[in-house]
């Protein structure tokens, strides 16, 4: 008995890759070459410095005939194993578990995520009742960095709007002074002492004579509302929300030219 659980121990957690640590590695379907999991032949295959006729992916589920224990010597291959996504993984600190309705496996433990059938995936339960539900969320390309959403390796975070993206990338945004989802362009956090600052600008910026009574219509990308505001060089205020995340739709300061060529 001791001697079975020796040899099941033998080798663990000394093996594996950036990914997921393991002790097995898998012959790619395609290539017919080795990987320590299909995400480094992915990154392999599918860089900008693979020719683009020859870069290809291994899907999940293409990793065929795998099983926990080796047959030859009875080495366990992942002390996490899951038949239905043919998936291994030592580290069982990550808490795995397989999403029926997702398809394929989680981290972070079953009892702290529900899966939302109008999302398409597993959200924390913190969600559960807050969050916007959008169509797919996360079955599409991170609109920063355009890698696919459903099956990443990477966290991810829901916006107040519904959309998801990598956590990395929303980071990445605040770095960048951008703080509205990428998707529909919904500020993502709270930005009412930005909104002051602009109150403050707006009226110490004294507009020429000849744009003081000119008109535009605005839609704020917060509430949807359209309004017609008087125009301004630095931003325009939302009349509903008093949200500066607005764009112009009509009127603007060209249609003045013929009032600027009469004087």
């Amino acid at each position: 008995m001791s001697n079975s659980l020796s040899i099941m121990e033998k080798g663990y957690g000394e093996f594996g890759c950036s990914h997921y640590r393991r002790r097995c590695k898998i012959r790619a379907p395609c290539c017919d070459e080795i990987f320590d999991c299909r995400h480094c032949h992915n990154e392999s295959k599918n860089s900008i410095e693979v020719d683009p006729l020859d870069r290809h992916e291994v899907p999940r589920h293409d990793i065929k005939r795998v099983q926990q224990h080796c047959i030859n010597c009875g080495v366990c291959m992942g002390k996490y194993f899951c038949s239905k996504c043919n998936f291994f993984d030592d580290d069982v600190s990550k808490n795995q578990y397989h999403c029926d309705e997702c398809g394929i496996c989680r981290v972070g433990g079953e009892e702290n995520f529900f899966h939302c059938n109008k999302c398409g995936c597993c959200y924390s339960t913190m969600l559960k009742n807050s969050h916007n539900c959008v169509e797919k969320a996360m079955h599409h390309n991170c609109a920063v960095c355009f890698e696919f959403l459903f099956d990443t390796t990477k966290d991810i975070t829901v916006l107040p709007c519904g959309h998801t993206i990598h956590l990395e990338c929303v980071k990445e945004m605040e770095q960048h002074f951008q703080y509205s989802c990428p998707v529909c362009s919904k500020s993502y956090c709270d930005m009412s002492r930005v909104w002051e600052r602009l109150d403050r600008e707006v009226a110490s910026t004294v507009m020429p004579q000849i744009y003081r009574n000119k008109m535009v219509w605005i839609l704020c990308n917060d509430c949807g509302e359209n309004s017609e505001v008087n125009f301004h060089i630095v931003a325009h205020k939302c009349l509903k929300c008093s949200s500066y995340n607005t764009r112009q739709t009509r009127g603007g300061a060209t249609s003045c030219s013929s009032e600027i060529g009469e004087i």
